[in-house]
């Protein structure tokens, strides 16, 4: 039985799951929740049914995922703070270049949570990992002050690597999602 809409929106709300309790709700959740009640796309299953399918999904993927394709899926899109700070450490690691580490992690880092706009207007949430703006200068990635050319090299080389890691991941998701019929017919 379909109960997602698509791919990414799945993805981002099973890797959401280990974050949500069941006291407060994310904006996003809200919106769903609120389809679901208005016997939008899913309502035939209650919301406390849809989160529990959430975090089977979640195990699913855990447990099918390489462990590389569920560290870059979790680094960039799970909402908690511990688990997404974790696969960043686990994906530095694995993340080949001949940039040092420090500045592998870094470029790994800002990539995983990019600089966000509006937030120092108070209209982002602060239930979120917000690094300081100093941190995205490629100038302190680097002890040794390569020459800039060189460092750009790197940062494009490194995102180039995540990015084809994040595609081969969302691939194998979405495998897996199909494999369990999950997605609402398109008919």
């Amino acid at each position: 039985m379909g109960i997602y809409k698509d791919v990414m929106g799945t993805l981002v709300r099973v890797l959401a799951a280990d974050n949500i309790d069941n006291s407060t709700k994310q904006s996003w959740q809200k919106l769903i929740d609120a389809d679901l009640r208005q016997g939008g796309s899913g309502s035939s299953i209650s919301v406390r049914d849809k989160f529990d399918y959430d975090c089977c999904l979640y195990a699913l993927l855990h447990r099918h995922l390489d462990a590389a394709h569920w560290d870059v899926l979790v680094a960039k899109y799970s909402t908690h703070k511990a688990n997404k700070v974790g696969a960043i450490g686990r994906l530095s690691t694995r993340i080949a270049s001949p940039a040092p580490r420090l500045f592998i992690y870094k470029a790994l880092t800002a990539w995983a949570i990019p600089q966000l706009k509006g937030l120092q207007t108070g209209k982002r949430s602060t239930d979120m990992i917000v690094l300081p703006a100093e941190f995205y200068d490629m100038n302190s990635w680097d002890p040794d002050a390569n020459p800039e050319r060189t460092r750009y090299r790197w940062r494009d080389g490194i995102k180039k690597r995540l990015e084809a890691l994040e595609e081969a991941a969302v691939i194998h998701a979405t495998e897996i999602f199909d494999s369990e019929e999950i997605f609402i017919d398109a008919a």
